[in-house]
């Protein structure tokens, strides 16, 4: 695929295998290589993500020299979560949508890259249990399912910091990196996402880098642990989890006369998972041909009539021809169209009212995986 070489590191060996090596239509070579965040052992895992998780839940966490000496500075100058996005804590921001492909997955490495962007630290995870595109979307051969892989390790009490640098892919374009956890390669291999294993794995996360961002499914369903008279396993246990560790939830719905529907009945299943989380609407693939003439204003009225208790927050437009050449070419929309429409109103998601007038210019870029699992 043009604009796309990778090259896996092994976590287990440090053996390196090339997958793939190639340039992209602007010359730019795409590699790969290991995410070097700050290296913790376990017990400085567990407490840094407590500190974490009592601040964004509204309770201060205990000051100590080392914590605001880690807060000030970054892996390799990066500047801190501050300074960088306005918030001064680790979080979780999950993209969630019913099913239909309303586009979670576009949405999510595209949140990831801008963030990036702006300087902030930041992992990606596909834990999509269904059907995981994000390492195609982004032009990776990648066979082995590092989130996967990084649940197994969790599983044995052995993840670290250290360890779930060395599973994750990192991702280098002009405008920053970001890591990323690739998703099954099978479908059937989702008893691999234990709902525990997902959490330790969000855990360990969240000390290494300012933002996690999570491509969840579509599944809100527990129905599947009734039939057992033990702990069972639930293929819908990633997304429930995930939901469960998000700070804010960007649930994702197409503007058609089928998409809306839908996402305004899985909204009503979302609270149960997600209680405290800060749920905004995100109406993607907004056009005239879908909704009429004026397709914001036919949006808000239907949404009025449908009586949804959240308003709609964000509206994505259509733009089907620099959608399908990302895809192809496996790049960003910052990188394939940094003026599109449709890349500026996701840079509008994450960015604070200030940050929106800035032009954030990418000429080109590289990907970088990084592990054979």
């Amino acid at each position: 695929m043009p604009g796309a070489a990778a090259r896996v590191r092994s976590a287990v060996a440090g053996r390196i295998s090339l997958l793939r090596s190639g340039r992209g239509p602007d010359g730019g070579v795409r590699h790969q290589g290991s995410q070097d965040g700050p290296r913790r052992d376990g017990e400085a895992n567990a407490n840094a993500y407590a500190k974490a998780r009592q601040t964004r839940r509204g309770h201060p966490a205990p000051a100590s020299a080392a914590g605001m000496a880690a807060a000030d500075t970054g892996p390799a100058g990066a500047p801190t979560s501050a300074a960088a996005g306005g918030w001064t804590s680790p979080r979780t921001l999950a993209v969630w949508g019913p099913v239909g492909s309303p586009g979670r997955t576009t949405v999510a490495i595209n949140l990831a890259a801008e963030l990036a962007a702006q300087g902030s630290r930041v992992m990606l995870v596909d834990a999509d249990s269904y059907g995981a595109s994000v390492a195609a979307s982004l032009g990776l051969l990648d066979e082995s399912a590092s989130f996967a892989q990084a649940c197994r390790v969790a599983d044995q009490g052995m993840l670290t910091a250290a360890e779930l640098g060395r599973i994750c892919t990192e991702v280098v374009f002009a405008g920053g990196t970001f890591s990323l956890l690739t998703g099954l390669t099978r479908s059937d291999r989702w008893p691999e996402l234990r709902a525990a294993a997902v959490e330790r794995v969000l855990q360990t996360a969240l000390t290494m880098v300012d933002t996690v961002v999570i491509d969840c499914g579509f599944c809100l369903e527990t129905d599947e642990e009734l039939s057992y008279d033990t702990v069972a396993p639930r293929r819908n246990a990633a997304t429930l989890t995930a939901l469960g560790q998000a700070d804010t939830i960007y649930a994702v719905g197409s503007a058609d006369a089928i998409g809306l529907p839908r996402l305004i009945r899985a909204l009503a299943d979302l609270p149960e998972a997600c209680a405290g989380a800060d749920v905004q609407v995100v109406v993607n693939k907004v056009r005239k041909r879908a909704v009429g003439g004026t397709p914001l204003k036919a949006l808000e009225q239907a949404w009025e009539r449908f009586g949804p208790a959240l308003p709609i927050s964000h509206a994505l437009p259509w733009d089907a021809d620099v959608t399908a050449r990302a895809l192809l070419e496996g790049r960003l929309l910052q990188e394939l169209a940094p003026d599109a429409p449709l890349r500026r109103a996701i840079r509008e998601l994450c960015c604070a009212p200030v940050q929106t007038k800035q032009k954030t210019v990418v000429l080109n870029a590289t990907a970088r995986p990084g592990n054979t699992g």
